[in-house]
């Protein structure tokens, strides 16, 4: 299905619920849902969709891989961390696992977060002016059966001319930090991004539609 584009009047930004406050109509499932990342970001869209979870940090190399396209290194970065945080239920058969990762594509490259200030200023400086794509690859398994999902969502991006003199303030201010591509959409960063196609919450870094469908199809809604 084709993209929707989108001029920048961004979702509001989604904040973080009390899991208890929601209906239980919304969130009703035998199955458990564990997240297999430390992103609060990731977090807060789930608590936003009604979907209660629990929160098993991964321990993954997210270093690129040699000619690895940055969907596939979305892709597999997602495997590898479900599949990290699925050994330890390896005995519950009643839990499904998540795990997401995203990146910034620009010709091609894959940008992942800065390493440091300097670096956060190369993205960013890249970035300017210019199109680019974030993808995030998400993984599900189901621990009864092993049976797996493995897909990714890509939302093209258009961000506006930043000075150097912009790009220096945004870093020092601290938000590209821990941000794929150096930059936060649902924050400081969104000044800078006039126009988007696609899932704005896939640019947050969890794109909720598609985790959705694919608990549906493993049986977490009514199983």
């Amino acid at each position: 299905m084709k993209s929707r584009s989108t001029e920048c009047i961004p979702p509001q930004s989604p904040q973080p619920i009390d899991a208890r406050a929601i209906p239980s109509v919304l969130v009703k499932s035998t199955m458990k849902l564990v997240l297999a990342s430390a992103s609060p970001r990731r977090a807060e869209i789930l608590k936003a969709a009604g979907i209660r979870f629990e929160i098993h940090a991964p321990q993954v190399n997210e270093s690129a891989v040699p000619g690895e396209t940055p969907q596939q290194l979305a892709e597999r970065l997602a495997a590898a961390k479900a599949e990290s945080v699925a050994r330890p239920y390896a005995h519950d058969k009643n839990v499904i696992v998540l795990g997401a990762d995203t990146v910034v594509a620009l010709d091609g490259e894959s940008l992942g977060k800065p390493r440091d200030s300097a670096d956060a200023r190369v993205m960013l400086r890249k970035l300017r002016g210019r199109e680019h794509q974030v993808i995030t690859g998400i993984s599900l398994i189901r621990i009864a059966d092993g049976a797996r999902h493995t897909s990714s969502e890509i939302t093209r991006v258009w961000f506006s001319e930043m000075t150097d003199r912009e790009v220096d303030h945004y870093v020092r201010i601290g938000e590209p930090f821990g941000k794929a591509g150096a930059y936060a959409i649902q924050g400081i960063g969104g000044r800078y991004i006039p126009r988007i196609e696609g899932c704005y919450f896939n640019v947050v870094g969890l794109p909720i539609a598609r985790v959705w469908k694919a608990l549906v199809d493993l049986g977490w809604f009514g199983a």
